[in-house]
């Protein structure tokens, strides 16, 4: 049995609120005795502005949230998986979007920038969303690491759309697929499961997407439906989720905790019974 703890929060603006919802969690995760915990996109931080955002995020070997992390990691020997943002390089007006591995010593271990970002813009009739405004995207796909829950492959809430980085994943030996997200509440209800779903199926992986949930301010409100999925598409546990923004309170929900056995058998076992060949001499670019 490999158990992995999943943690959903709400995050402010705050760093120190929000590293006390993260070593909570911790703790409750060493209790279960889960192998490694798995935070949210944007866990140190969720601004309610671009510049806001630019102005809180800081190098990570200054910055108390993940330093913070990295002390509790050390401590309880708990790898942290976890979403932050970073300094671009050299410095500018635009921030990197990044997924940390913090090793069971504290240190960190891996890191995968996001690729796909989420750029909205629907006036004069609707909302402007443009996450390119305040961050820079990564430019290459970071082979999978090794972990006591198999090799793990990294990608960032809206990569979920596209196929080919979770397929070249897979091709690169992924056992399980990450996709730390802040979801939008209209989008997560029409297509964050099905995704989630299609990409588990589609190469074989075990799925864990640890999601922020409930209002984080006056313009942001996150999805949440923390979840895993086995590697033939089955929902192996979620947590709760937004079912409607108007119902939701002012003040940010508690975090919770899904704990989940990452059973590595299941892999060889869906991959031995449905085999799947792809034509990489049709499509190499996967």
């Amino acid at each position: 049995m490999v158990l992995a703890a999943i943690g959903q929060i709400c995050s402010s603006a705050s760093m120190v609120h929000n590293l006390t919802q993260c070593q909570n969690l911790a703790l409750k995760a060493v209790a279960a005795g889960a192998k490694a915990l798995f935070l949210p996109e944007a866990s140190d931080y969720i601004a309610s502005s671009a510049a806001e955002s630019v102005e809180l995020c800081q190098d990570v070997s200054k910055s108390p949230f993940v330093r913070g992390l990295q002390k509790t990691a050390k401590e309880h020997a708990l790898p942290i998986n976890v979403g932050i943002h970073e300094p671009t390089e050299p410095p500018s007006n635009r921030i990197r979007n990044t997924l940390i591995w913090i090793d069971k010593d504290g240190n960190v271990a891996n890191r995968y920038q996001k690729l796909h970002l989420f750029d909205l813009d629907l006036r004069p009739n609707g909302p402007r969303l443009k996450e390119s405004d305040s961050t820079e995207p990564g430019n290459e796909v970071v082979p999978p690491y090794h972990t006591t829950l198999g090799k793990i492959g990294s990608l960032i809430c809206f990569d979920l759309r596209f196929p080919e980085p979770a397929l070249r994943l897979r091709r690169l030996g992924a056992d399980v697929l990450l996709y730390p997200s802040a979801f939008t509440v209209p989008t997560g209800k029409l297509h964050w499961e099905i995704l989630l779903r299609s990409r588990a199926i589609e190469t074989q992986c075990w799925v864990i997407a640890a999601a922020q949930c409930g209002t984080h301010n006056g313009k942001r409100v996150s999805y949440g439906d923390t979840i895993a999925i086995t590697p033939n598409g089955q929902i192996a546990g979620r947590l709760d989720r937004v079912e409607n923004i108007e119902d939701e309170k002012e003040q940010a929900r508690e975090p919770e905790l899904l704990v989940v056995d990452i059973d590595l058998d299941s892999i060889k076992q869906v991959r031995h019974s449905i085999p799947l060949q792809r034509r990489l001499d049709v499509y190499p670019e996967v």
